[in-house]
């Protein structure tokens, strides 16, 4: 089984693409991007795989029937390492591993960068598509582990939880409207996703994260509750918390759920 941390560069990986030690390698790229060049040995899988797909929160989790469909094509098994990137700086991975927490999966890393990493560091890709070993397997979403409404609520009146809201200024202040609703989950702190990427450095972690988010009053102190509109950008914010150490929980209907909900408080 592979030893590999959850954040792992591009020079950490090379190694382990060849061989009975290889991870699963998943590719989030758009499709054009994985057709054009990817990781030797990675498979692709279509962002929206990994969503419910409906109104009015299309970024819920997708319907176990979904996930096994997605899973036995990858040949998922308890056992399986996981190492997923995309193309972006780590949305769309930062969402894949959180719903392998989801599912209940313990071994999985993120390539530190994605796609920009490694192919700033002049690693080999292919064009050639290898379908992965497919296993059936039936995976059970943790209901326990889904944060829904009520959680957010409950704890927003113990002051037991902190939200890190991943949208942009406009659509946090409210000035930028996507749902019946505009504003904020009360208290939230914004923390644009994008800022906690390191431009000048392919889009990596930014190496002073931890810093950057205890200055905005995200400390680790309290569990914290990350969305978006719909759990993509803070499936990055996601990751982020949980490469720190933090108590982190990823809330999937995020604002396209609670911005159209009648009776969620919001604050502009």
């Amino acid at each position: 089984m592979s030893t590999l941390p959850l954040i792992v560069e591009p020079a950490e990986l090379l190694p382990l693409l060849d061989g009975p030690a290889a991870p699963l390698i998943v590719d989030l790229s758009s499709e054009a991007n994985y057709r054009r060049g990817h990781i030797p040995g990675a498979a692709h899988v279509p962002p929206q795989m990994l969503l419910c797909n409906r109104p009015p929160a299309p970024g819920r989790i997708a319907p176990v029937e979904q996930l096994n469909r997605l899973f036995t094509y990858l040949g998922l098994t308890p056992e399986t390492h996981v190492v997923v990137y995309d193309d972006e700086g780590g949305g769309w991975a930062g969402r894949f591993i959180w719903t392998l927490d989801m599912i209940g999966h313990k071994h999985y890393s993120y390539l530190n960068g994605g796609l920009h990493a490694w192919l700033n560091d002049d690693l080999p890709v292919t064009q050639a598509v290898e379908d992965p070993n497919t296993k059936p397997i039936e995976v059970e979403i943790s209901p326990e582990r889904l944060i829904e409404i009520p959680d957010i609520l409950a704890g927003l009146e113990t002051h037991s939880i902190q939200i890190l809201d991943a949208r942009n200024p406009a659509e946090y202040s409210g000035e930028k409207v996507l749902a019946q609703k505009a504003g904020h989950i009360p208290g939230a702190i914004n923390v644009e996703w994008t800022e906690l990427m390191d431009r000048d450095n392919s889009l990596r972690i930014r190496s002073d994260a931890r810093e950057y988010l205890a200055e905005r009053g995200i400390t680790g102190d309290k569990t914290i509750i990350t969305h978006c509109q719909s759990h993509h950008r803070s499936g990055f914010t996601y990751l982020v918390g949980k490469s720190l150490g933090f108590d982190i929980e990823g809330y999937h209907g995020s604002w396209s759920e609670w911005g159209n909900h009648p009776d969620t408080p919001v604050e502009v």
